[in-house]
């Protein structure tokens, strides 16, 4: 069963045509008009193996916030399109992942229940053209529109790039670990029987 997603959405503020392969080899073709954003979105489909394709053109002359929350949404709604009604899928996931002087957790389970947790603080208020309060924003719309229990803590960092690359590749990370197809689930992991 191929697990993939595409999701088109338009907007008076962005226009966003997003596809999603979980089970891909890190292949990317990533265009939002922020190059930061690109950088970011191109190291989560490498370290977490999904091809991604991603189109935004967004309204960068009022600032990124539409640009990046949007895509977030997408990004989410990908996730939760591709992994269907998760059966035989692992569901948790986590990673410690180091970058240069910041050490950053992501934990997350694809449960159906949205909630997002951080600490992530920065010094530097951009990192090229990316508000790095907008790196909150990104995750709790992914967390929201996938159903996703989503942590990420910065256990070390002072570099606002490294802190903002380590959460990216880390989620990356525990999203392809959760993603996993495990052969002794038969259904769903859950006493519920459905998530």
């Amino acid at each position: 069963m191929d697990r993939i997603a595409s999701v088109a959405r338009m907007t008076s503020e962005t226009k966003i045509e997003m596809t999603l392969n979980i089970d891909g080899s890190g292949q990317a073709e990533i265009d939002t008009g922020i190059g930061f954003f690109d950088h970011m979105l191109n190291s989560f489909a490498k370290h977490g193996f999904f091809d991604l394709k991603c189109k935004v053109v967004g309204d960068l002359y009022v600032d990124c916030h539409h640009t990046i929350e949007d895509t977030g949404i997408v990004l989410g709604e990908c996730i939760k399109k591709a992994i269907g009604d998760k059966k035989g899928m692992t569901r948790y996931g986590s990673c410690i992942l180091p970058m240069d002087e910041s050490l950053i957790l992501c934990a997350l389970d694809l449960s159906g229940r949205p909630y997002f947790v951080t600490d992530m603080e920065f010094r530097a208020e951009r990192v090229g053209g990316y508000d790095t309060e907008m790196v909150k924003e990104f995750f709790y719309a992914i967390s929201y529109a996938a159903g996703m229990n989503l942590h990420i803590r910065q256990i070390s960092g002072s570099n606002a790039h490294h802190i903002i690359e380590g959460a990216y590749k880390s989620f990356a990370k525990a999203l392809d670990q959760a993603t996993k197809m495990e052969p002794r689930i038969h259904d769903v992991l859950s006493t519920k029987g459905s998530l």
